[in-house]
C-alpha cells in the first residue's frame, strides 16, 4: 500500500480511505518519532512534537493516528488545533519542539490529505534528512517504548495570537490602518481564516469574508487559480474592494485579485511583497527556479540580487538563511520573510502587500503594472527517468547560448524569457514551465521541447 502514497521531500499524501490510513498514519508517526530519537540520542528529557491541520474531515483521524505512533516511540505531542502551516513552523521553535508535524494536503482536492514534516528550526526537511525518515516509514524500522515511556499529549491554545503579533511586528499598522482598505478575503473553509480576518481587521481593514469557515467544505476547486477564484473577482467588483486575497487550504500561499475584480495572480504576490522590502532597503531575494523573472526586475530596480535555488520551500528558507535574504519565495504564491518564520505564509504576504498600498498611495492593479508582466506557461508529461535525461541532454545541445542552471533540472535563460524542465521527486513526469516577453516567444520555446520529446518517447 506504501508504495502507492506519493512521499515527498517533506512527507506523504495520498486519497483518504485508498492509499491513506489510520495505519499508516501510525506507522509514519512511529517512523518519525524513531528518526527524531536518532537525531537527539545525548537528550534528557523527553522529546516533543507540535502538531497542526488544516480543516480537512478526515485531518482529526489522522491526528488521533499520528499521535498514537509518536507517543509509542516516546514522543510527547503538542496539539495546536486547526492552524496555517506556517503558523506550526512558529511554534515549533516557541515550544523548544524536536519537530513538528502538519496534516494537510495543500491545494489537491478534498478527497486528499497528508502529513508533512517539519525540524525543530521550523523548516522542512533536506532531502538527504526527507530520505531517512521515509526509509524508516518503509522498512518499519520502529523503536516502540514501554508503557511507562510512552509520550503524553497536551494541547495549546496560543498559535494565533503569537503568530498574529510576529506578523504585526514587522509593518506599520497604524499607516495601514489609515487607509481603511475593503479587503474581500476567501479562506476556501480552509485553516487560515480566523487568522487572516483578525490581521486583516487589526490593520484597520473593512473585511468582508467569504469561505470563512474551516469546515473542510470547500466551496470551489482549492488551488487558488484563475478559473477557481471567478466568484472572488466578482465580489470584489461589486464590494467596491480595494483588493482580494485568496488563500489556500493550508495558507501557506496568496493569490490576489485587483480593484477591477482582475486575477493579478499568484506569481505577482512574491513580486509585490518584495517591492516594498526593497523599497525600505537593499539585500538579496530567494526565489526557486521555477519563479518568475519579475522578482528579479524589482530586485534589480532596488540594487539588490536574487539566490536561485531548485524548487521546494527548504530549498528557499535554506538560501534565505545562508545568504542572509531580506525576503524570499516562491511564485506559486508563496512569500517568506524569516522575520515571522521560514514557511510561506499567506498572511505575511498581505500584510507587505497592504504596507505597499498604504505607503505608495496607489492601487494594487496600478502597483501590479508597474511591475510589469510576462507571459507563463506550465505544462507536464509522463516519461521514465532515463527518457527524461536523454530529453534533458538534448535540449541543453539546442540551447548552447543560453545561461544554464543545472541544480534542478536544467534552467535555461535567454534575453526574452526562460525555460525551465525538470523530472518529479516522487511521480514519472516531466515539468515545464517557460516564461517568456509573449505568447508567440513562450510558443517557440515549447514548440522545442515538445518536438524533442516526440522523438524521444514517440
Amino acid at each position: 500500500m506504501a508504495d502507492k502514497l506519493i512521499i515527498s521531500v517533506s512527507g506523504l499524501r495520498g486519497i483518504v480511505g485508498e492509499n491513506l490510513t489510520a495505519a499508516i498514519g501510525v506507522e509514519y508517526g512511529c517512523a518519525f518519532g524513531a528518526f527524531l530519537r536518532t537525531k537527539h540520542p545525548q537528550t534528557d528529557r523527553k522529546l516533543t512534537v507540535c502538531i497542526g491541520r488544516d480543516s480537512r474531515p478526515s485531518g482529526q483521524m489522522l491526528k488521533s493516528a499520528l499521535f498514537a505512533g509518536l507517543c509509542a516511540s516516546g514522543i510527547d505531542c503538542i496539539d495546536l488545533g486547526i492552524v496555517p502551516t506556517p503558523s506550526v513552523g512558529i511554534m515549533i521553535r516557541k515550544l523548544n519542539c524536536a519537530g513538528g508535524v502538519v496534516i494537510t494536503a495543500s491545494h489537491n482536492p478534498a478527497e486528499y490529505n497528508g502529513i508533512k514534516l517539519l525540524l525543530e528550526n521550523g523548516m522542512a526537511p533536506p532531502r538527504e534528512v526527507a530520505e531517512q525518515v521515509k526509509k524508516r516509514f518503509l522498512e518499519k524500522k520502529f523503536t516502540l517504548v514501554d508503557s511507562l515511556s510512552c509520550g503524553s499529549i497536551t494541547s495549546n491554545d496560543q498559535t494565533i495570537a503569537e503568530h498574529l503579533a510576529r506578523i504585526l511586528n514587522i509593518v506599520d499598522k497604524d499607516k495601514i490602518a489609515e487607509k481603511r482598505f475593503k479587503v474581500v478575503l476567501d479562506s476556501v473553509n480552509g485553516a487560515g481564516g480566523a487568522l487572516a480576518r483578525q490581521l486583516l481587521t487589526r490593520l484597520g481593514c473593512k473585511v468582508i469574508a467569504v469561505n470563512s469557515e474551516p469546515t473542510g467544505i470547500f466551496p470551489h476547486p482549492p488551488e487558488p487559480t484563475a478559473e477557481n477564484l471567478t466568484d472572488l473577482c466578482d465580489r470584489v467588483k461589486t464590494e467596491n474592494a480595494d483588493i482580494g486575497f485568496a488563500q489556500d487550504t493550508d495558507a501557506d500561499r496568496l493569490a490576489v485579485i485587483d480593484e477591477n475584480g482582475t486575477y493579478i495572480g499568484e506569481e505577482y504576490t512574491l513580486a509585490l511583497a518584495a517591492k516594498y522590502i526593497f523599497s525600505k532597503q537593499k539585500g538579496t531575494a530567494a526565489a526557486n527556479l521555477s519563479t518568475s523573472r519579475m522578482i528579479d526586475d524589482v530586485t534589480a530596480a532596488a540594487g539588490g540580487s536574487v539566490i536561485r535555488t531548485p524548487v521546494g520551500e527548504a530549498n528557499v528558507a535554506q538560501a534565505m538563511l545562508e545568504h542572509n535574504c531580506i525576503i524570499g519565495g516562491e511564485g506559486s504564491g508563496g512569500v517568506i520573510d524569516l522575520r515571522v518564520g521560514p514557511v510561506r505564509d499567506s498572511h505575511v504576504a498581505m500584510a507587505l502587500i497592504l504596507q505597499l498600498m498604504a505607503e505608495t498611495g496607489k492601487p494594487i492593479g496600478q502597483l501590479a503594472r508597474e511591475i510589469g508582466s510576462y507571459y507563463m506557461t506550465k505544462d507536464k508529461f509522463t516519461i521514465d527517468r532515463p527518457h527524461a535525461q536523454q530529453l534533458l541532454d538534448a535540449v541543453k545541445k539546442l540551447f548552447p547560448e543560453a545561461k544554464l542552471n543545472t541544480d534542478d533540472g536544467c534552467r535555461f535563460d535567454f534575453d526574452d524569457g526562460w525555460l525551465h524542465i525538470r523530472t518529479s521527486n516522487t511521480e514519472p513526469i516531466m515539468r515545464i514551465v517557460i516564461e517568456a516577453t509573449d505568447r508567440h516567444a513562450a510558443k517557440k520555446y515549447s514548440d522545442v521541447v515538445m518536438n524533442l520529446r516526440s522523438r524521444i518517447i514517440g
